[in-house]
């Protein structure tokens, strides 16, 4: 998957890793007998709160690339990736971070 070309291109696709979370502790709450609602518990909280502060300082005007430097949600999409329906998506969000965005 290619990266964000423009700054709206990149704040939607944050807004929509918000989104996914979102959808997936609603599925989850429908699911209270899923063997693994205790996994998805262990990193669906802090992996909200982290996008939710990146989209937060996105919106506010407080976020820059830090060239190089991963986003603190970065541990959790390694640990429970596998986990992690969108983890291609957090993927592409933490690599635009990184390297900015794609020039043509």
């Amino acid at each position: 998957m290619r990266g964000p070309k423009t700054w709206d291109e990149y704040l939607d696709l944050v807004h929509q890793a918000v989104y996914e979370v979102d959808e997936l502790r609603a599925c989850l709450l429908d699911e209270e007998e899923l063997d693994d609602v205790d996994l998805y518990n262990q990193y669906l909280g802090p992996l909200d709160k982290t996008l939710r502060e990146l989209y937060d300082a996105m919106t506010s005007g407080r976020y820059q690339f830090p060239a190089g430097e991963d986003l603190p949600f970065m541990p959790l999409v390694r640990q429970y990736g596998r986990f992690i329906p969108f983890r291609g998506l957090l993927e592409l969000i933490n690599r635009t971070h990184r390297e900015g965005l794609v020039q043509e």
